[in-house]
């Protein structure tokens, strides 16, 4: 190579890295994202004030909510619907409940979480969302259990799409889905038209997986995620019904920036709901903290929330 040549490689080295230092660091950690997102809240947070959350995480700006299935007998779907409507709050998603693997259940199961998907549809609702039955921590999980789940998930959802509601499997810890390795297994046995995943980030990382990596390798089947943070905490306290304890944004060790970044690496384009089953510190509202995790999005990740 000619000293010219050297020369002229050296000065571009010098102007990329000059253009590099000029640029704020998180708009660039994320130049050239290809995500396109929108933002829910659960009202989980709450508890049984479902009316309440609405005004709250309207107020805030949060253009989606996910609510329970309590929703189903304290409004009428028209009512709700024109509650949101009035709130400019779009319904992302009903928690449904669990999804019993017992055959003697199956079709009582089947008939309820069918009934809410109609609930959704005539809400004007997008998406249910399902999870397997709770058990005692530590869960013990079959090959068995996951194909059942599986195949029984397929079967719900082929009802909830003849609705017009795709249904989102909710990995959840105490759950068929705690361990990475069955949560794969589950969605190997289930048809994929029917069933999405609904990837909640906290709960992988609890039961010892990679949220980031889990976006690349399920991205063509990611309906919308649960962005959750947690902390460890000693087994039985707290109440607690396993070692973990779920806090807001940015107080957790679920790496919120890997996430994003990965949403933008597969550029995902849906629904991300911000998720706190409840308040840590009982002396800070749940409108507070939903403002907390709010603002870790807008200044440390630097996304537009509302």
């Amino acid at each position: 190579m000619n000293d010219q040549a050297s020369r002229r490689e050296f000065l571009g080295v010098l102007s990329a890295v000059a253009v590099a230092a000029s640029v704020p660091r998180m708009t660039f950690a994320f130049a050239g994202a290809k995500a396109q997102i929108r933002f829910g809240y659960t009202s989980i947070t709450w508890g049984k004030a479902e009316r309440q959350s609405i005004d709250d995480i309207a107020a805030l700006g949060y253009p989606g909510i996910q609510m329970r299935a309590d929703a189903v007998t304290e409004f009428k779907p028209e009512e709700l619907r024109d509650i949101l409507k009035q709130h400019n709050l779009t319904l992302v998603a009903l928690s449904s409940g669990e999804l019993n693997i017992d055959p003697a259940v199956e079709a009582d199961q089947l008939a309820l979480h069918t009934a809410n998907a109609k609930f959704v549809h005539d809400v004007g609702g997008n998406y249910i969302q399902i999870l397997d039955q709770l058990k005692p921590w530590p869960r013990v999980v079959t090959p068995d259990e996951c194909t059942r789940l599986g195949k029984l998930l397929t079967e719900l959802g082929k009802r909830t799409a003849d609705l017009g509601v795709p249904l989102g499997y909710h990995n959840h810890l105490n759950t068929i889905s705690q361990r990475p390795d069955d949560l794969d297994r589950v969605l190997s046995a289930s048809d994929p038209k029917y069933v999405h995943l609904e990837l909640d980030t906290a709960h992988y990382v609890a039961g010892g997986g990679d949220p980031a990596k889990a976006i690349e390798k399920y991205h063509s089947n990611l309906l919308f995620l649960h962005l959750k943070d947690l902390i460890d905490i000693p087994l039985g306290s707290e109440n607690s019904k396993y070692p973990f304890k779920f806090v807001e944004l940015g107080a957790g060790r679920v790496d919120i920036p890997a996430v994003f970044a990965a949403l933008n690496k597969v550029s995902f384009k849906g629904w991300t709901v911000v998720e706190l089953d409840r308040a840590p510190d009982k002396s800070i509202t749940p409108k507070e903290y939903a403002e907390r995790s709010k603002k870790y999005l807008e200044d440390k990740i630097g996304v537009k929330v509302g």
